[in-house]
């Protein structure tokens, strides 16, 4: 897939690629395609036949010989013919509206499948702000124009098309006149099309930047206020909205550009049929009622014309939309790899050094071996490395320099491989329970599981609350539903990841919002679920950190002590410091061990 990249977004895919999309999008459901064609073109047909059987009706009448019955009968039909018409429209229109519809299901799958299998890495460097508004935003445009505007293009098409070849059918001379308008319409729509892609995907970027700013401007409102930066971020959101403003405007002035000349355009061929049609019928050359025909073909034309040029513009927009889209499943195949099964569940870092900005490393030189098994603790000031150590080792980001492997493969790359994804889990403070069931919430993470298991997994986090719930497993959560505080979202989230099995548990304070005995617990439950299941607890509290195996303590973005609770207190160094100010006893002693 051939990719155009942005340094701060997702990729965007390529005009091939989108094509490629679109006539998958058709293959997939290619019966209901030809359904939904044949019933257009047989409307098509039948709007047809209502100005021949005018003009019908004026050349009889012109000519003196029409009997009363004869008219009646001519106009009959035409008002037959209006009427199949209408029902066989509707009927071609619900075709494709269920065409699109189940189209844009397909669609909105794919688009949650890929961003969920997006490493979190690739969404950090992006920033929400891009993948919300391709997952909103652009699904939405892309819905619009395949609910919508795709039946709406279909029709218009065939018609014209149907109307273009009835009237060389009718009078080649005529359908000449009535080819006038299309150099004019085509100069128009080619020079929209070639700015107009370049023009909606700067919209679209221009979007995603205004909900970047605004969601992390949100997300961080506390912070804003304590540290002063309103005017700093109001200045950021009048840039960013400056940059859409203008982005906004170039694609109006392209709009502006090509409907007044399409207008023009569209009702000249019809000056042109009355004027040559008019001549030749008095110099005896057509009959009035071809004339009339084929200037009400030119009327009828003037409004598929309309339709399929407005779709034009909306189609471009669609087709930005949908590259944006499709960028993701470009990153997410980007990054789904095939690695080889590792040789064991050992983490190794060697030499590592990474910078979230070139030049300012915010850890160096950093040397670990983690044992199968092993409950490890990372212990260290505010700002020392703790949680980006553990990014690397869930493959959350790779290096700088240096490596990180698990069993001799590069962590990165088995986070990112498509068969061994579940290897290694990073839980945070941050939990969230989703809109559904305590069933669904919990089957994500092992999908065809039984109730029991369900209930073992919570039991083993002490979430007893669940024998409180009205409904068991079945009691819905999210707005109009049952609540949970912090505490119990993150027992269930703890119970997720229980459920899904890892070798590796990365705990990133994860039992912060837990009182210390449940806390306390559940740490022990989960170092306990399987003897050669490896715990790495990056810790503040450092009564979780004495229970560990081994202690790594981490500051200025490098470990300078590994050891043992024991045998970093007798040590006397960074560790036994933590020790005794964690215990409120500052000075200086070789005695750390709890009273």
């Amino acid at each position: 897939m051939s990719l155009t990249e942005d340094s701060a977004q997702l990729p965007v895919a390529d005009a091939a690629t989108v094509r490629r999309a679109c006539v998958d999008l058709v293959r997939s459901d290619l019966w209901a395609v030809v359904r939904a064609v044949l019933l257009v073109c047989l409307a098509a047909v039948s709007a047809l036949a209502g100005p021949w059987l005018l003009g019908r009706i004026v050349t009889e009448v012109q000519t003196g010989h029409a009997a009363v019955s004869r008219i009646d009968i001519l106009a009959s039909c035409a008002l037959i013919a209006a009427l199949a018409q209408l029902l066989l429209t509707r009927f071609a229109l619900n075709q494709a509206h269920r065409l699109g519809e189940r189209a844009l299901a397909r669609l909105r799958e794919e688009v949650v499948d890929r961003s969920l299998a997006l490493p979190a890495r690739i969404v950090a460097r992006a920033g929400k702000g891009d993948l919300l508004t391709r997952a909103s935003l652009d699904v939405t445009t892309v819905a619009t124009t395949l609910r919508d505007a795709l039946p709406g293009m279909a029709v218009a098409t065939i018609h014209a098309l149907f109307l273009y070849g009835a009237v060389f059918v009718l009078q080649p001379l005529l359908g000449l006149c009535a080819l006038v308008g299309l150099p004019l319409i085509a100069w128009a729509a080619r020079w929209y099309l070639v700015r107009a892609k370049t023009a909606y995907l700067a919209a679209g970027e221009a979007a995603s930047a205004v909900t970047e700013v605004v969601s992390s401007t949100a997300q961080g409102g506390r912070t804003v206020e304590v540290f002063g930066l309103g005017a700093q971020r109001v200045e950021a959101a009048d840039r960013s909205i400056d940059t859409a403003y203008r982005a906004a405007r170039r694609t109006l002035f392209l709009r502006s550009v090509l409907f007044p000349v399409t207008e023009f355009a569209h009702f000249l061929p019809m000056a042109l049929t009355l004027l040559v049609g008019g001549t030749a019928y008095l110099n005896g050359d057509v009959e009035l009622g071809v004339v009339v025909t084929c200037t009400l073909y030119m009327w009828q034309l003037v409004d598929p014309l309309d339709q399929v040029l407005a779709l034009v513009e909306q189609f471009q927009g669609s087709g930005a939309a949908l590259a944006r889209i499709k960028g993701i499943e470009a990153a997410a195949e980007a990054e789904t790899v095939h690695v080889p099964e590792p040789a064991g569940d050992g983490i190794e870092l060697k030499n590592v050094c990474y910078a979230y900005v070139d030049g300012h490393d915010v850890l160096t030189d950093v040397n670990l071996s983690v044992r199968p098994g092993e409950r490890l603790a990372l212990v260290g000031p505010s700002g020392a490395g703790k949680t980006t150590l553990g990014r690397l080792i869930a493959g959350m980001d790779t290096p700088r320099t240096g490596t990180a492997a698990v069993g001799g493969v590069p962590v990165a790359a088995l986070a990112a491989s498509d068969n061994l994804s579940g290897r290694i889990i990073m839980v945070t403070q941050e939990h969230h329970v989703f809109m559904g069931t305590l069933r669904d919430n919990l089957s994500m993470a092992a999908p065809g599981a039984e109730d029991d298991r369900l209930l073992a997994a919570l039991a083993l986090v002490g979430a007893d609350w669940v024998d409180e719930l009205p409904d068991g497993l079945d009691t819905r959560f999210g707005p109009g539903a049952l609540d949970l505080d912090a505490a119990r979202a993150q027992q269930l989230s703890l119970a997720r990841v229980e459920l899904a099995n890892p070798h590796t548990l990365i705990l990133d304070e994860a039992t912060a919002l837990l009182d210390p005995g449940t806390a306390r617990r559940a740490e022990q439950a989960m170092a306990a679920v399987r003897a050669d299941r490896t715990v790495i607890a990056i810790a503040h509290r450092l009564q979780s950190a004495h229970d560990a195996d081994r202690i790594a303590v981490v500051d200025a973005g490098r470990i300078v002590e590994l050891g043992s609770h024991d045998v970093l207190l007798a040590a006397n160094g960074a560790y036994a410091a933590l020790w005794r100010s964690w215990h409120g006893r500052p000075e200086a002693s070789d005695e750390g061990r709890p009273g």
